[in-house]
Parts: C-alpha cells; sequence; structure tokens
C-alpha cells in the first residue's frame, strides 16, 4: 500500500491526552489499525503516519485491551463542547464508528448477532424486508418481458449470455465506461490535479469489482473476472468504483477533510462501518446521477457496444430487463438475513437467489461467499443507494431542469466530503 505522510496539525504535535476532537480522532485511527491486527479485512484504506501502521503490528492489542480502549475514547468523546455545527457534526460521526467498533469486537470476541442488529450497530441502518410473495410479483413482469418455456431464472440467464464482453474487449469497454463518468464528474465536481487510478483484471474473489484507495489521490481499481462480465456491468463498475464512486469519495475526503481540515480519523477508512454505507450508497446513486436511462443506453449502444463487439440491436429491451431486475435487489438482502440467521440452509439460499433474485447458479454461489465473508454489509448497496438519492433529491428544489441537477450533484458532493451518519440522512 502507498502510504503518504501528511502533516495533520500544522507541524505541532498532536496532544496525547484525549482531551481535543483532534486527539480523540487519533485514538480511533490507532483503534482502526489495532482491530485490523484482528480483522484482515477491517482496513480498507489507510495513509495517516506510516508509523501508527508500524506500531500496530509490532504492538498487538487483545480483544479486551481493545474493548477498553473504545469505551474510554468514547467516554471522552462525551467531554467534548464541539465549537460549531462542523465540529458537532464530526463528533456525531466519531462516536458512530466508535460504537460500530464496539459491535465489530463483539462480533470478532464470538458473538453472534442478528441481522438487523448487526446492521443497526454496524452501519447505523436496518433495511426493510419483503416477503416471497413482493418479489413473486416482480418476476411475474420479468416473466412477460421474456415469454417462453423454461423457468423464468434460465430465460434470464439466456438472453443475458448475449451481452457478454468477450475477454479480450473487456479493458477497452471498462476504460471507455470509467472514461464517460469521469467526464459526466468534472462537469461538476473539480478534483485536484494528479488524482488517477489503475485498472487491474483479477480472479478468485467473493465481489464483483473493489477499489483499494491508496492514498495521495490514487486508487487501484479490481474487476474480478471469475464470471463473465456483461454489458450492463461496464457502466455500474466504472461508476460506482470510478467517476463519481468510491475514487471520486476517497479523493474528496482527503483533500477535503484530511488535507483540507487536519480531520486525521479520516486517514484510516474501517469497513465494516457506517461509513461504508455512506460509500456504497452514494457510489450507486452516482451510476443514476451520472447517466438517465436514455444517457446510458446511447452511450452503450454508441460507444460500449461497438467497442465489444455486441449486436446493439436488443440493447433496448436488455435494459428494460435490467431496470426490472434492478428492483429485485432487496431479495439479496433478504436471502442474507434468511441465511445468517439460520432460517434457510445453504441450499435453501442458492435456490433462492436462483429462483428469486434470478441469479444464474455459478453467481448464487459467489453471493453466498459474499454473505459469509461481508454478512450484513450487503445492505450498504442498495438501501445505502436509496437513502442517497432521497437525501440528494431533497436538496434539488429549483423548477429549472439543468439548475435543479446542478443542485444534486452539489448535494452529492457534500454528501460524500462532509461528516454524516446514515442516520442522519432521514
Amino acid at each position: 500500500m502507498l502510504i503518504v505522510p501528511i502533516d495533520f496539525s500544522g507541524g505541532q504535535s498532536v496532544p496525547a491526552s484525549p482531551a481535543t476532537l483532534d486527539a480523540v480522532a487519533e485514538l480511533y485511527v490507532k483503534l482502526v489499525l489495532a482491530i485490523g491486527q484482528h480483522d484482515a479485512a477491517y482496513v480498507d484504506a489507510y495513509y495517516g503516519p506510516p508509523q501508527w501502521q508500524v506500531d500496530a503490528r509490532q504492538q498487538p492489542k487483545d480483544l479486551a485491551a481493545l474493548r477498553r480502549e473504545v469505551d474510554a475514547a468514547l467516554a471522552s468523546l462525551a467531554l467534548q463542547r464541539p465549537a460549531g455545527p462542523d465540529d458537532a457534526l464530526r463528533a456525531l460521526c466519531l462516536e458512530k464508528q466508535l460504537r460500530s467498533m464496539q459491535a465489530r469486537l463483539e462480533m470478532l470476541a464470538g458473538a453472534v448477532l442478528g441481522f438487523d442488529e448487526e446492521t443497526v450497530r454496524l452501519y447505523d441502518a436496518v433495511a426493510p424486508h419483503h416477503p416471497r410473495a413482493h418479489y413473486a410479483a416482480l418476476v411475474a413482469e420479468i416473466e412477460r418481458l421474456l415469454p417462453g418455456p423454461g423457468p423464468v431464472s434460465a430465460r434470464v440467464q439466456a438472453f443475458r449470455a448475449r451481452f457478454a464482453i468477450p475477454p479480450d474487449r473487456l479493458r477497452a469497454v471498462m476504460e471507455a465506461a470509467i472514461r464517460a463518468g469521469r467526464e459526466r464528474t468534472l462537469e461538476y465536481i473539480a478534483l485536484p490535479p494528479g488524482e488517477d487510478f489503475a485498472l487491474e483484471f483479477v480472479t478468485d474473489k467473493p465481489w464483483s469489482g473493489y477499489n483499494w484507495y491508496k492514498g495521495d489521490f490514487q486508487s487501484l481499481i479490481q474487476i474480478n473476472v471469475d464470471l463473465p462480465i456483461y454489458m450492463d456491468r461496464a457502466v455500474d463498475l466504472g461508476c460506482h468504483e470510478g467517476y463519481p464512486g468510491h475514487h471520486v469519495y476517497n479523493v474528496l475526503l482527503e483533500q477535503d477533510l484530511v488535507r483540507g481540515k487536519g480531520w486525521i480519523e479520516y486517514c484510516a477508512y474501517p469497513l465494516f462501518s457506517p461509513q461504508s454505507l455512506i460509500a456504497e450508497g452514494t457510489a450507486n446513486y452516482g451510476i443514476e446521477l451520472s447517466f438517465t436511462d436514455d444517457e446510458r443506453l446511447a452511450f452503450e449502444q454508441q460507444v460500449l457496444y461497438p467497442l465489444a463487439g455486441l449486436d446493439a440491436a436488443l440493447a433496448p429491451l436488455y435494459a428494460q430487463l435490467n431496470r426490472l431486475l434492478a428492483r429485485l435487489s432487496y431479495a439479496d438482502n433478504d436471502a442474507a438475513m434468511l441465511y445468517l440467521n439460520g432460517t434457510m440452509t445453504r441450499e435453501e439460499t442458492i435456490a433462492w437467489l436462483i429462483e428469486v433474485r434470478l441469479y444464474p447458479a455459478e453467481k448464487a454461489a459467489q453471493r453466498l461467499q459474499f454473505y459469509e465473508a461481508m454478512r450484513g454489509y450487503v445492505i450498504n448497496y442498495n438501501l445505502g443507494q436509496d437513502m442517497a438519492r432521497d437525501y440528494v433529491e431533497r436538496q434539488a428544489t429549483d423548477p429549472d431542469p439543468a439548475r435543479a441537477k446542478a443542485q444534486r450533484w452539489a448535494a452529492f458532493r457534500e454528501l460524500m466530503a462532509s461528516p454524516r451518519p446514515p442516520s442522519a440522512l432521514r
């Protein structure tokens, strides 16, 4: 990992005693790194002082000691008297992040939390749940769109197979999709000089794409090619992992908060925390913010389909199918809940994902791996997207479409680059 030393305190040492928000923030960062010694997936990004990372490795602490330190940090935070609204929001986010640490430490010590308890304690949110009949009505709509013999899931997969991007065309397609997202983002969000990313294709992962933020405005974007990458995923992954999604999110945090305000807590990103609902939610909402349905279809037909060497004649029908499939997204959350709570067996969960979520068998198996590795994290994508959309749309009050669009982008930027826990989006 690239470590970029940053002077957080204008050349002055941060107080050792947690008597200020800055001191609590420093303790928080060190706790993130210490928990990372027990949980390899916990530290998603870090670009703070290298010595803190060295200390965490060389001076490991047991879970009980870490829990005591988290409790002490929360007690110190409760004594703070924020100077204004900005500091109040900062303190609120620190509190939510520290409380999520308590829950993660309990889980690492062996506690088994119910699905909804886990998500509210780790991510500050609970997703809505729906009965199978709710999804059956949506599956019936898809069945009408793709009539014919055999199970609906098989029909969906047979149709989607026509839109798999050939492996030798994948880099060109992904680079074009990321470039288009970047161009749209730069119309509304200024990014620092030199920001950039590297693109890699990987295998043997439980996820389809990942952004590893390295600091100094640089990202590594990885795309998992274990399974076919379909045409719709190019824009999805390009926007979500790159622009205006995770890459932009992390760049703005580093630029505005870490460097701009010296808020050191944002140099560390703990994955299992409320910050992830904001990160995943804005990354998913950024797709629809960047492209209307019509704009996306035109871009795919005119640019991506030719690059992939695919026939664009069925692109409108494929786009319609994908809009319907997106409405099944909460079936993913319910599958995870039922499986992790022990209500459904492994075999029943895979059947649910195939028959209700309409995944192919191999995707269903990969999704089960994701549930086992990430548990309640699944809610951050769709619930996070809905919460981000609702928050942003409330800020777009101008009757003029162009000005309302600018308001959406401004609210989107503010949401990504200001301290705001999920429960404050309501």
